[in-house]
């Protein structure tokens, strides 16, 4: 038995538009093994930390998605997107020549502590044995229940508008695409997540991570 299938866990980096099982294929095909799994969807659109778990590791799958996340990235203000993200194009444009940055910089506090969210109608989350984007797609009426999640740190960085910035600090469960547009309605402009980038998982970092080409080159 070789140390993949003893288990692993992997660090990696996931590029720009791979599907989070575009990289556990890679990585099976990569080492060898079926047995691989990953610890937490990122968005095709997203960037940063995938923790992948080997053989026996992959046991441990649900313990690493249940730790607190960090991610980096921006909202873009003054338009609405159906997946609140660039996955569909934006509408509904609104004028933001009349937002303060000091509104902008204040309505991250609506947002911290303990709240309820929502979660995207173009989301992976099951309903009725069907997963809603799947539904959406098909023009159906989709209603999630909102669900309980904390907003641990919600900061606000550089505003370069229609641009706004963010470091968010949450709880496994979180969409930060529906954090995007909450933010954008609570503003009365709209506002859909352009980049995302996740940093950390637990005590994962994302500078600890490979790219996808290192992990093969180490092999």
């Amino acid at each position: 038995m070789n140390t993949y299938e003893q288990g692993q866990v992997l660090l990696i980096n996931k590029p720009l538009h791979w599907t989070s099982f575009d990289v556990v294929r890679k990585i099976r095909n990569s080492i060898g093994i079926k047995k691989v799994g990953h610890a937490g969807t990122l968005d095709p659109l997203a960037t940063g930390l995938l923790i992948i778990c080997t053989g026996k590791f992959t046991k441990k799958i649900n313990e690493y998605m249940a730790r607190e996340k960090e991610y980096s990235g921006s909202f873009t203000l003054g338009a609405t997107t159906p997946t609140y993200d660039l996955e569909s194009e934006p509408g509904n444009f609104k004028s933001i020549e009349n937002l303060s940055y000091e509104e902008i910089k204040n309505t991250n506090q609506k947002f911290t502590g303990e709240i309820l969210q929502i979660p995207p109608a173009h989301s992976a989350i099951k309903l009725e044995g069907k997963r809603v984007y799947q539904l959406a797609r098909k023009g159906a009426e989709v209603k999630l229940e909102p669900r309980k999640i904390l907003i641990k740190e919600f900061e606000v960085g550089e505003i370069r508008l229609p641009t706004v910035d963010f470091r968010i600090v949450c709880s496994t469960g979180t969409y930060i695409r529906s954090l995007a547009n909450d933010f954008g309605e609570a503003l009365g402009c709209g506002a859909y997540l352009s980049s995302l980038c996740r940093t950390r998982i637990g005590e994962f970092k994302l500078e600890d991570a490979l790219s996808i080409e290192e992990l093969a080159n180490s092999n």
